[in-house]
């Protein structure tokens, strides 16, 4: 009679969230999967209405340049974005978790981008940073005498992307930084004061200590990491908002424009290559999360 009693018990607590899993997840996730084998007009049409495409929708991707393009706008978002990142926050958070003074007050300001919204952020960028008639670029280079610096257009085709990334990554550090401190911080104290006692110096410590301890911290790290580049699009929606400059497209606005065809960017609206374009990114992260796994392992050290 417990038994059953218990039995019913875990039925009613987790019925709840494993409909809701099925129903907002795994259900869409399978859908989405089969709707990339169809060639779909509209993303309301009945499946009766879908045309078996088999492996077009893929050749179709992989025959664009502008996808490809936005593969490899990705691809950089992840590698540089993601190197400039990971050190920031590295250093930040080692520096902040030794006992500097006003350690709250720096925490909350180098965390405040991410309580600003993407939007909010991303215009500030363009307006007030990288403005050709009074950003801060513009006017921090001319008091500085370099005048051909000043010249620049930071939002010109040449040079946007590279200005998306650094806009992105600024806002990125504070969210990582955090993670980086409550792992540091979870690391027994004994272990450092031991290390200080044996002669050895703070790089010394945080190549022995720290990075070893770490592991299981950097590896998730990495995969949200790569969770977010995936979904970049509010930042490249913000810096080119008419009509995408390719150095700003990244597949989501690939995909967006192929499911709801917003410009000109994408010729030809087709539901199906854009859920291609979703199991393609959902492999990557899988890729990169069973990648870093094997990669970082953590050894079996407890403390």
């Amino acid at each position: 009679m417990k038994k059953k009693r218990h039995t019913l018990m875990k039925a009613v607590f987790l019925g709840p969230a494993v409909l809701s899993y099925l129903a907002v997840f795994l259900y869409p996730t399978l859908r989405t999967t089969v709707m990339s084998f169809f060639k779909v007009d509209s993303i309301t049409d009945a499946v009766s209405k879908w045309s078996f495409a088999g492996l077009d929708n893929y050749r179709t991707l992989f025959s664009s340049e502008l996808f490809l393009r936005s593969m490899r706008n990705i691809a950089g978002i992840w590698l540089y974005g993601g190197l400039l990142v990971f050190a920031l926050a590295l250093l930040l958070a080692a520096i902040l978790t030794s006992g500097v003074r006003l350690k709250s007050f720096f925490r909350a300001v180098i965390y405040l981008p991410n309580v600003i919204s993407a939007v909010a952020m991303g215009t500030m960028w363009m307006q007030y940073v990288y403005s050709s008639r009074y950003g801060l670029l513009k006017s921090t280079f001319k008091t500085l005498g370099l005048e051909s610096l000043s010249a620049v257009q930071w939002t010109s085709p040449e040079h946007v992307f590279g200005a998306l990334l650094v806009a992105y990554c600024f806002g990125m550090v504070g969210y990582f930084m955090l993670i980086f401190m409550a792992g540091i911080e979870k690391i027994p104290a004994d272990f450092y004061e031991v290390a200080t006692i044996e002669g050895a110096g703070k790089f010394r410590q945080f190549r022995l200590i720290t990075m070893p301890l770490m592991k299981g911290v950097m590896r998730t790290s990495i995969v949200l990491w790569t969770i977010s580049t995936v979904v970049f699009f509010i930042w490249s929606m913000v810096f080119s908002p008419l009509n995408p400059e390719p150095g700003t497209v990244t597949p989501m606005v690939y995909m967006y424009q192929m499911v709801f065809g917003a410009n000109m960017v994408v010729t030809e609206r087709n539901v199906g290559a854009g859920a291609a374009v979703g199991v393609l990114l959902s492999l990557m992260v899988l890729a990169i999360f069973l990648a870093s796994s094997k990669a970082i392992r953590d050894d079996g050290l407890e403390y």
